[in-house]
């Protein structure tokens, strides 16, 4: 499954109609928390398998 940027930029339009220009800053702002969250366990969970080897 391919998908090209003219397909990425079709679904990015899409999402933006549907939510709208005022909640898409509410909506990156959560993704970053989320991956930020995401890294930081991850390497809370890399530190504790480094310390029990």
């Amino acid at each position: 499954m391919n998908i090209g940027i003219l397909e990425i930029l079709v679904i990015l339009l899409i999402i933006v109609f549907i939510l709208g220009g005022n909640r898409l800053p509410e909506l990156g702002r959560g993704l970053g928390r989320g991956i930020r969250n995401f890294k930081e366990a991850n390497r809370g969970t890399e530190q504790d398998n480094r310390e029990t080897k």
